[in-house]
């Protein structure tokens, strides 16, 4: 019984440390006080010895959602009154996400574009956001990304992308045609920089700027947007916690 209590609490304590940051002075979106855990909602056979030096007091506070990493990063942009966007967004409840911070990623992903026109000595007005793999303008996109939660389609595969199989054999496995499935969840294998890089700045195909060397002239002439260049190479275990080998 000991044994199995211990294991519990352990349990507990792990998934705290996870899902929580536990400060006196944390100024984030806070947990009521009917949702902090007391000696009232425990069994008595619980308060033994196994629960010395475990102690729940202070104030919990959200610090990470972490349902799509790096897209707070890479479209952070300047927000009146924050220090930090990054922050700000991870403290933020998801159903007030996208009104507090879609406008602020659309611009930034536009002015992405302006950058890289100007670095290829283009009209930066020539140079903008295309429609991406799946067919979202740009409002869209960023609408459905400042939400940093993942969606679940019950009737269909759990990955953030899968361009499909070509099912009706018409050539594309890129363009949205009914073949590719995407921001349906995320599978451990599935590379979520990678695939948000595509989204930003692959256009229709996925590979409007990949580097490409237009003049053939053995240099390359467009940037590298679509990959962070890091592939994952460990073998993800098939079942929780779904680790890999330490490389």
């Amino acid at each position: 019984m000991k044994l199995r209590q211990s294991i519990y609490i352990t349990a507990l304590v792990l998934s705290f440390g996870l899902a929580v940051g536990c400060s006196s002075d944390d100024n984030g979106t806070y947990m009521d006080d009917e949702m902090m855990m007391d000696d009232d909602m425990m069994d008595d056979d619980m308060m033994d010895d196994d629960m010395m030096g475990v102690d729940f007091t202070g104030t919990f506070a959200q610090v990470d959602h972490l349902g799509r990493p790096g897209i707070n990063t890479t479209l952070s942009y300047d927000m009146e009154g924050e220090a930090s966007v990054k922050d700000a967004h991870n403290t933020t409840i998801p159903s007030e996400m996208s009104a507090a911070f879609q406008m602020g990623f659309q611009a930034r992903l536009e002015q992405y574009h302006d950058v890289y026109a100007l670095k290829l000595g283009l009209d930066p007005a020539d140079v903008n956001y295309e429609n991406n793999i799946l067919g979202l303008d740009a409002a869209t996109l960023t609408t459905v990304l400042a939400a940093d939660v993942l969606e679940v389609a019950p009737d269909l595969p759990t990955t953030y992308f899968n361009p499909g199989t070509d099912l009706d054999n018409d050539g594309n496995i890129l363009v949205p045609d009914g073949d590719e499935v995407a921001l349906t969840g995320r599978h451990p294998n599935d590379d979520i920089i990678d695939v948000s890089l595509i989204l930003f700045f692959g256009g229709m195909e996925g590979d409007r700027f990949s580097g490409q060397d237009l003049d053939d002239d053995g240099m390359a002439d467009l940037p590298r947007l679509t990959s962070d260049g890091v592939g994952l190479t460990a073998n993800i275990s098939t079942t929780f916690p779904y680790l890999g080998a330490p490389e």
